[in-house]
């Protein structure tokens, strides 16, 4: 039962990362992380560290499941380049910093971190106004200091918490006057850079941690990564007829609404 679980995920994963580029976090880690408190023990090594490996193993399907999605997007006419690269070291460094971080935060806290986080992302783009409703205008790239300031805390908070950048760069280009088509296309390349830096750090920096089992690279459940990418590569081909085709209304409020599902997950499995 385990392994269709989380190729279900995986699937999951790869349509909204596609149609709304979340890089597959929001699905895979709070998804992942019920399914190894339920299959393990409250006392187990895992169990005790679920959070982290939810993460980790996240950050590593991002790698393949972004990869996939911005070659999509970049043969649909939909990213613009110009404004990706400016952005892509900034969130990298962050990346490098976030994922550190992890390796020393408890797993409640940790989960809590990622509740707080999905729940004033989620409050601020409803509240504020230019989220649902914006309309599409020139986008000038930034410049390094503001790519600087704007990246760091992106790939930061993205590889601590194991999501893709979305979040933060999807609201910020809304609010910049960009469509969800834009927007969302540019949030996959840009969670390219964090997941390939937070996975070299769960992978080989995690010291003196206890043993988690076979098939664990680090924190990284190397199995369910594999299972989980094939999921989102499905997904992925399931959900391409609908590029572009969305209302611009209707992407954001969806989006939305997924973020509200996915607090709804991590509020209810928590220990």
């Amino acid at each position: 039962m385990l392994y269709p679980l989380l190729g279900l995920f995986g699937l999951c994963a790869g349509v909204t990362t596609l149609l709304f580029g979340f890089g597959g976090g929001f699905f895979a880690v709070p998804l992942f992380y019920a399914l190894l408190l339920a299959s393990h023990g409250a006392g187990t090594a895992v169990a005790q560290h679920a959070m982290q490996i939810a993460v980790a193993t996240s950050a590593t399907v991002m790698i393949f499941s972004s990869a996939l999605a911005t070659w999509r997007h970049h043969r649909a006419g939909s990213l613009h380049w110009d404004l990706v690269r400016p952005l892509a070291p900034a969130i990298a460094l962050g990346a490098l910093l976030g994922a550190w971080v992890a390796l020393y935060v408890t797993s409640a806290w940790l989960r809590w971190l990622f509740i707080t986080y999905l729940a004033l992302s989620l409050l601020d783009a409803w509240l504020r106004p230019g989220f649902v409703h914006a309309g599409e205008h020139h986008l000038a790239p930034l410049g390094r200091a503001g790519a600087t300031l704007v990246g760091v805390p992106i790939g930061a908070l993205a590889a601590l918490l194991g999501v893709g950048g979305s979040v933060m760069t999807v609201p910020l280009m809304r609010r910049r006057g960009a469509s969800m088509r834009t927007a969302t296309a540019m949030a996959n390349p840009l969670s390219l850079p964090m997941s390939l830096a937070a996975t070299l750090v769960y992978a080989l920096l995690p010291a003196g941690q206890p043993d988690l089992g076979p098939g664990l690279l680090g924190f990284i459940d190397l199995r369910a990564a594999l299972v989980m990418t094939v999921g989102a590569w499905l997904g992925m081909h399931l959900a391409a007829p609908l590029l572009g085709r969305i209302s611009d209304s209707v992407h954001a409020r969806t989006y939305l609404a997924l973020l509200a599902c996915v607090l709804l997950v991590m509020l209810v499995n928590g220990r």
